[in-house]
């Protein structure tokens, strides 16, 4: 049933669209859904980040990501999707290159950090970005960890360099995340539902040699705005 979803939409992806994919106002009132082979998770973007925000609704519209994998999955860290490259790719082949051809520059903001369920866009590093321009496409949603006091204490010292504020530190105590990663990446939404969905993503067995590229496919059937549910 799963296949045959996928090559429904995968011959619909190839024909000429027919909706019209200007941006409009309401849309950014909307919700992003990820219908996956592994479940659906609803996205929420922060109007704090409005380039990446109307970047990503722009190619939720234009069906940029139906058929596209999630092509990095770290249990415990994180997972990646974005890249075109890999919509038809081949097993074995090495993904995480791919995008639109352009990329954002940097909306990153001291009070959205890396917790549980958090969007944020992929980026080159900072010896080839020093600017830490954004991928237009490729994005992670965190799954992260639990840290400890101490654990974080260490983190300040030896890695961050900066003080976690006691609001951060009680979500990584408690929810978890991945506060290694604040304040080098734009944030620019959360999960509102389908973490469960990230949990098991995941757990997905990888190829290392890959990249971290799942075993098995992991795929966005589609990417569509839906009704915001408060």
């Amino acid at each position: 049933m799963k296949q045959l979803l996928f090559l429904l939409l995968l011959i619909s992806h190839l024909a000429p669209a027919q909706q019209d994919n200007k941006l409009r106002k309401k849309d950014r009132r909307r919700d992003v859904e990820l219908v996956t082979t592994s479940g659906a998770i609803r996205l929420r973007l922060y109007d704090a980040t409005p380039q990446h925000r109307d970047n990503f609704l722009q190619l939720v519209k234009s069906r940029f990501y139906d058929s596209i994998l999630f092509h990095r999955v770290i249990q415990g860290f994180m997972v990646q999707s974005g890249d075109p490259n890999s919509r038809r790719a081949a097993a074995g082949q090495r993904l995480g290159t791919g995008g639109p051809g352009y990329t954002l520059p940097a909306e990153i903001k001291p009070e959205l950090f890396h917790q549980k369920g958090a969007l944020a866009a992929a980026r080159n590093g900072d010896d080839v970005n020093p600017e830490r321009r954004s991928s237009a496409s490729q994005f992670y949603i965190v799954q992260g960890k639990t840290w400890t006091d101490s654990q974080m204490d260490s983190l300040e010292r030896v890695r961050v360099k900066r003080k976690i504020t006691q609001e951060q530190r009680a979500v990584y105590r408690t929810t978890g995340g991945t506060p290694q990663l604040d304040n080098q990446y734009t944030i620019f939404g959360y999960v509102v539902k389908g973490q469960d969905v990230i949990d098991r993503i995941a757990a997905t067995p990888v190829n290392r040699q890959l990249g971290d590229r799942p075993a098995q496919d992991v795929r966005i059937v589609q990417a569509r705005l839906v009704r915001r549910r408060q």
